[in-house]
């Protein structure tokens, strides 16, 4: 037991930071320069079920995406470890996309000794110029806050990095010299808890003041939902909205199923004039009150720059202020004003809204079994299947846009990276999210091109014990692309795989493998994946090249026909 006056080094310090803070897993490769911090991150309670736990990866990208997956899911932080130069540097896209979406992964750099950096060696991993500061420099663009520790600043600096990435919900950059992650410090800090800044009490007294003004003479208030709300965990509180009156709350594609689906005041999944029904786009877009809570406002959450409400007009909960029109209210932090909205709402005495019905996937009459598949049948099997409590997790494209017009299952989950869409994210993420939240079973749905990025991953997947449903669409190449411009390119094509030899090489050795062409295999395959619970199951789905989901038909439709203009918005 540890008293006040014990000493640890700062691999160990870091480590027990770390598992307070939430994220008892660490993601990563090891490096030369990342082993002497690796044994002392995790020596802390090695034994203990606080300790810190190490997930190796195939590679640092991997290892990016399945912090960033954990983090998502778990409501929490995630760390990844890696090697100087070499290491971060192929880490560093997965710290982009956590940067842009708002997920606090810890990106910890074992580096060279303190002198080596200060005396400009000319090292291995390095370029060689006597420069150790490229790639702190370049981290800077995709992180909240920077470190290189010392003995002498290193406790303060691991504890105010930590604190603004509890605070900002953005990723941050720890790098750690090999001498001093051996280094002895004092522990005596680890008996404060480090919390993220809360909000200044003043501009949250003002805040409600003038939401109660806002709502004088309302007759009902519209919600919009966005992905910043999973960064916080405070789903529950959206979802406590959604019970008082005169209230509807939509999701976007980031959020979708942040209240359940069949709830009477649920609008679906908003994107503008893509939106699945008129009455729910209505809703938002015609709103005479209407509340922007933790979204995001891009080309793909709006159906390119589709929407019809005012952004200005509006009332917004960020995760760092609110705003009521033009009028801001800085360090409002989003969980209380969502305290505050609450409140007021039910303080409105607002009458009953209309329910507005949002219907389940439109498709056709249920395919005879010897039907071949295409989208319309595959998502119809889909949603008929899915149990409830999953993680859907679905690939940028293709996957992502179908399972936006899904219908979820009560207590479920759509894990996907609508803005940064960097392909290949789902398989390490899913190794994330699985190890996060154990009690649910990941489904994933994946094309071919995207799976080719980062499949090694699942041998993680399978090692960990996890039972994923696994969905490969093989399409035979890159189908957003194809629709967009050029299907008939050679650098659409992919080179082709047999994917039912995958799992096993990976070291599956308790997966089904199973393909599917027609209706009738695909409903096979989902009775054998439910019959199988303990099981992982790859079903290799075979899919028309030139086929798509209804949404991404007119998303990529706005893509090819508007290129120009939408260079023009997105500047």
């Amino acid at each position: 037991m540890m008293t006040n006056d014990d000493t640890i080094s700062v691999g160990q310090y870091l480590a027990a930071r770390l598992v307070q803070c939430g994220g008892s897993h660490a993601f990563g490769v090891p490096g030369d320069f990342t082993l002497s911090l690796l044994d002392e991150l995790l020596s802390v309670n090695e034994h203990s079920d606080d300790r810190l736990t190490w997930i190796g990866s195939s590679n640092e990208l991997n290892a990016a995406y399945a912090a960033d997956g954990f983090a998502r899911v778990g409501r929490t932080i995630a760390s990844v470890v890696t090697t100087y130069g070499v290491g971060e540097l192929s880490a560093i896209n997965g710290i982009a996309g956590a940067f842009a979406e708002d997920v606090p992964v810890i990106s910890i750099v074992g580096m060279p000794a303190t002198g080596a950096l200060g005396s400009g060696a000319l090292l291995h991993h390095s370029l060689l110029d006597g420069d150790h500061e490229h790639f702190v420099r370049a981290f800077r663009e995709v992180t909240a806050a920077q470190a290189v520790l010392t003995v002498e600043t290193a406790t303060a600096e691991i504890d105010r990095v930590l604190a603004v990435a509890l605070t900002s919900s953005k990723p941050v950059y720890l790098g750690v010299p090999t001498d001093v992650a051996v280094a002895r410090v004092s522990a005596a800090g680890l008996a404060e808890p480090i919390r993220a800044r809360g909000s200044e009490p003043g501009a949250l007294a003002a805040f409600e003041r003038a939401l109660g003004q806002r709502f004088a003479g309302e007759v009902a208030v519209t919600v919009l939902a966005g992905p910043r709300i999973h960064r916080r965990g405070v789903e529950g509180r959206v979802a406590a909205l959604a019970d008082l009156p005169g209230v509807r709350i939509a999701s976007q594609v980031g959020s979708k199923a942040v209240i359940d689906e069949d709830h009477p005041a649920s609008l679906g999944t908003y994107m503008g004039a893509i939106t699945q029904t008129e009455r729910a786009r209505r809703a938002v877009d015609e709103a005479d009150l209407l509340v922007m809570v933790g979204t995001v406002v891009s080309d793909f959450t709006t159906g390119f720059f589709t929407q019809a409400f005012d952004p200005t007009a509006a009332v917004e909960l960020a995760l760092d202020h609110a705003r009521i029109g033009y009028a801001v209210y800085p360090e409002v932090r989003l969980d209380d004003a969502l305290e505050v909205l609450a409140r007021v709402t039910a303080a409105a005495g607002f009458a009953p809204a209309e329910a507005i019905d949002v219907p389940d996937l439109a498709v056709p009459a249920p395919a005879a079994d010897a039907a071949v598949l295409d989208h319309a049948i595959f998502w119809h099997e889909l949603q008929g299947w899915l149990p409830r409590e999953t993680t859907v997790v679905a690939e940028a494209g293709t996957s992502f846009y179908g399972a936006l017009d899904l219908r979820l299952p009560e207590r479920s989950d759509l894990l996907g990276q609508p803005v940064w869409s960097s392909i290949g994210y789902t398989i390490p993420a899913m190794l994330g999210a699985g190890l996060a939240r154990r009690d649910r079973r990941p489904v994933l749905i994946i094309g071919d091109g995207a799976a080719q990025l980062t499949v090694q991953e699942l041998g993680q997947v399978f090692y960990h014990g996890l039972a994923p449903v696994i969905l490969l669409i093989d399409n035979a190449g890159y189908t957003v692309e194809r629709m967009i411009q050029s299907p008939e390119a050679v650098y659409q094509d992919i080179v082709p795989w047999n994917w039912r030899l995958i799992p096993a090489a990976l070291g599956g050795a308790r997966v089904r493998v199973l393909d599917a062409t027609t209706a009738g295999e695909l409903r096979s395959a989902l009775e054998a994946a439910s019959s199988a619970p303990d099981d992982a199951v790859f079903v290799r789905v075979q899919l028309p090249r030139d086929d798509a989901p209804r949404l991404l038909v007119e998303l990529t439709q706005r893509l090819a026909t508007r290129p120009t203009e939408s260079v023009k918005e997105l500047a």
